[in-house]
């Protein structure tokens, strides 16, 4: 396996890439993950690098536990 870039996730060990540069104004993004909180401080610290503000919420999606962000500008 690649290392992981400064933009890729791995709140669970298992790498998860983004395609940060298709992610538009209104789009959001649904990481699957058990380590929540880890999540969230990967998202933040990618969404500060790329000047991104966002919102984001814990949630259960498909059955799935995990964190989606959204991006507001």
């Amino acid at each position: 396996m690649k290392p992981l870039r400064l933009d890729d996730l791995d709140p669970d060990g298992v790498k998860i890439i983004v395609k940060w540069d298709k992610m538009v104004v209104g789009a959001s993004v649904f990481i699957p993950c058990i380590n929540t909180e880890k999540a969230k401080k990967q998202l933040k610290r990618v969404a500060a690098m790329k000047q991104y503000e966002t919102t984001i919420h814990i949630c259960i999606e498909n059955g799935r536990w995990g964190v989606r962000m959204w991006r507001l500008l």
